[in-house]
């Protein structure tokens, strides 16, 4: 846990957002180096012990800590503007949560997250790699992913079955649009739906024939022919600009 914290360079100005802190090993060593912590927990029970847990271990930094019982994935307000999320995310639901926490939460501008180790080789990959695709697209959006490390199975209680990646995640801007981000990811989802069709026929549905995907894919300067494993971030919201200009945003609506 240490070893997060340090990585994760949470400094003493920072207010942290921690996901899912279960027993608090986590947010004991948050607690030590930041100015605050915020932590997110939907077990009732959990929630509930959180406090005593702290003030036994670290009557100091008590007052620091704030316990909010709820789902993260439904959170969408916080009592203080996290400047930094740090976390051990559930493994089911770790792409929806983090994704959520980038839309909802735009305070926090860099973070270091615990998720399954694929996942983290999906959310730092690049186009033409073979795990490319959603959660790597949907991720280029918001910030610069790259994994720095892997945790063992055994340092966890109870054991689990797989290998956890750290992925340190930098907030930069998203591309330069005139497309929403919904609409540049309904986009994303339709190209990688069926992801060894080109684009041509993946993104059919969306403006009605092949044919017409075409068009709005040339007009994107983008190769119809291509599949949607080979096209930054930057090529989808050019694509999701043209549906736009050609009347079918309203068909796009993620």
């Amino acid at each position: 846990m240490r070893r997060i914290v340090a990585a994760s360079g949470v400094g003493a100005a920072d207010v942290v957002l921690e996901i899912g802190p279960g027993l608090g090993s986590l947010t004991l060593g948050l607690l030590e180096a930041a100015e605050a912590v915020v932590a997110v927990e939907i077990d009732e029970l959990l929630a509930g012990a959180l406090p005593g847990t702290v003030a036994e271990r670290m009557p100091g930094r008590a007052d620091a800590l704030t316990v909010v019982t709820a789902d993260a994935l439904r959170v969408t307000t916080l009592p203080q503007d996290p400047t930094v999320v740090v976390a051990n995310l559930p493994y089911n639901v770790s792409v929806p949560v983090l994704l959520h926490l980038l839309a909802t939460f735009p305070s926090w501008r860099r973070g270091l997250v615990m998720v399954q180790l694929e996942v983290a080789d999906r959310l730092v990959a690049g186009p033409g790699s073979k795990i490319y695709g959603v959660p790597s697209v949907k991720m280029a959006w918001y910030a610069a992913a790259t994994r720095v490390g892997t945790v063992p199975p055994s340092v966890f209680w109870p054991v689990p079955n797989v290998e956890s990646g750290l992925v340190q995640i930098v907030r930069r801007e998203a591309p330069v649009t005139t497309a929403t981000r919904e609409q540049v990811f309904a986009v994303v989802d339709a190209a990688f739906a069926q992801r060894r069709k080109m684009l041509r026929s993946a993104l059919s549905g969306l403006v009605g024939s092949s044919a017409a995907a075409s068009e709005v894919l040339v007009a994107a300067d983008v190769d119809p022919q291509a599949r949607g494993e080979m096209l930054e971030v930057a090529d989808f919201a050019r694509i999701a600009e043209q549906l736009d200009r050609a009347g079918l945003a309203g068909d796009v609506q993620a």
